[in-house]
């Protein structure tokens, strides 16, 4: 064990300093997850492509980091979780200035999978991060604070990215990351704390079926959404996908700290805690790509309107995730976490069912009941799906809580694509229903929790 290493958190005031760090990496990865979406037309008409070109600018950032999430957060756990979030960052940071100054969208696109990389190498890690940073009978207030800058990053990311095109062009989206990200490279090497590291080595051949696997499926998703005509294509991909994460399953069984975290998907706890992620994000990511069309196309409101009655969703939400971060550590969070789920199904619910002209007040009060909900669930869900795993596998359990979110929302996106082409008429509705259907069995998965006897990872925790 590393010498500097804390046995229950960081002291006062290095804690603060060091979330600080975390959370403005967390962030900005998160953040340019979706800035670029705004930016597609202005791209495609600087450089005279044409939009299935374009669009890759958005895929090489998301291709990038699911496919190295987990095999980053596995080198974290042998090489410690700061210094792979640090160079992440630094990658993260030299991918942001090629984008900046690309003449081309194939010099752009590759600076975007730079970015994705480094982008994996933040998020892979920053959950292990907040459990080393914070003590444990504290833990819920730092994972509500990273759950927080999480969610209010990915909301808020087409505002910030239209607020900046408006002023300037859209080479700024990426340039304004270089000073942030340079600062905080300073305050991250100074703040972040150190972790224990596994003597095991780092598995190249893991790293390889992983990245055929969840980029397969990333590929085979994209490709389904386009039509008939590259169905064959994407069913091959994704065969081919399947096969890779078979093998890898398999290899991965009976070795002690797994790439794939099979060792920690065993523990009912953590298992349900991932489901119930991946089920919320999907529904997340179906409101959130629907709303936009419902509001604009079936409720005739200006684009201004839609930006401003979507507000209220990350407002709730970000007086929502402390809160419930701060309960987990004396309520049970699979309480709060069904709850949370409910009352978001219930919130997605009332604004499928709104009659053909409702109020600015109908609509408010229907996306701040979503925002609450959602915010009651995540902070509590990641609390308990990173205190059941064991602390020397913190940077699996981090990597999968990531991966589950990415993955929630890579489905949902396919989903709003898929309802579109199947039943136009009516898909905005249908999406939302679609999306309170995923909440509900979230809830129901959360509540599955309440049944488990706490592990021997997480039996001195409030479960």
């Amino acid at each position: 064990m590393n010498h500097s290493v804390h046995p229950d958190g960081l002291p006062m005031p290095q804690r603060a300093w060091a979330m600080l760090a975390v959370a403005l990496g967390i962030g900005i990865s998160v953040l340019d997850a979706s800035v670029a979406n705004i930016a597609l037309p202005a791209i495609a008409g600087q450089f005279h492509a044409n939009p299935a070109a374009a669009v890759w600018v958005v895929n090489a950032y998301q291709l990038a980091v699911v496919v190295a999430l987990l095999p980053l957060a596995s080198l974290g756990e042998r090489v410690g979780y700061r210094r792979v979030y640090l160079v992440g960052l630094g990658v993260f940071t030299a991918g942001s200035l090629a984008c900046a100054l690309s003449h081309s969208l194939a010099a752009l696109v590759v600076g975007r999978a730079v970015q994705g990389f480094g982008g994996a190498g933040v998020m892979s890690v920053n959950g292990a991060l907040v459990r080393y940073t914070y003590p444990q009978s504290q833990l819920g207030r730092g994972v509500g604070l990273n759950a927080l800058v999480v969610s209010i990053s990915a909301a808020l990311g087409p505002s910030i990215a239209s607020a900046i095109l408006a002023v300037s062009s859209w080479q700024w989206l990426f340039a304004i990351n270089v000073p942030i990200c340079a600062v905080n490279i300073l305050l991250g090497a100074r703040a972040l704390p150190f972790s224990d590291r596994s003597l095991r080595r780092f598995g190249w051949a893991s790293a390889g079926l992983n990245a055929i696997m969840f980029g397969g499926i990333f590929i085979g998703a994209d490709l389904f959404t386009h039509g008939k005509g590259a169905g064959a294509a994407a069913a091959c991909i994704t065969l081919l996908a399947l096969l890779a994460g078979f093998i890898l399953v398999r290899r991965e069984m009976g070795t002690a700290s797994p790439l794939i975290p099979v060792d920690l998907l065993r523990i009912p706890t953590f298992a349900l805690s991932t489901a119930a992620s991946v089920c919320a994000f999907t529904a997340y990511m179906l409101a959130f790509l629907t709303l936009p069309f419902y509001l604009i196309t079936t409720l005739h409101r200006s684009q201004v309107e839609t930006g401003l009655l979507m507000t209220p969703w990350p407002m709730a939400l970000g007086l929502a995730a402390p809160l419930a971060g701060r309960l987990s550590d004396s309520v049970r969070p699979s309480v709060l976490g069904s709850a949370g789920l409910a009352v978001l199904a219930l919130g997605l619910a009332a604004l499928a069912s709104m009659g053909p002209e409702p109020g600015a007040p109908a609509i408010i009060w229907r996306m701040a009941i979503c925002g609450f909900g959602f915010g009651f669930f995540q902070a509590p869900n990641n609390r308990i799906l990173l205190t059941s795993a064991p602390r020397q596998r913190a940077g699996a359990a981090g990597g999968m809580l990531a991966t589950a979110r990415l993955t929630g929302m890579t489905a949902g996106a396919t989903l709003v694509v898929l309802v579109f082409r199947l039943a136009p008429e009516g898909a905005e509705t249908s999406d939302l229903l679609l999306a309170a259907g995923f909440a509900i069995a979230a809830s129901a998965i959360s509540v599955f929790r309440l049944r488990q006897a706490p592990t021997a990872a997480v039996r001195t925790q409030v479960l």
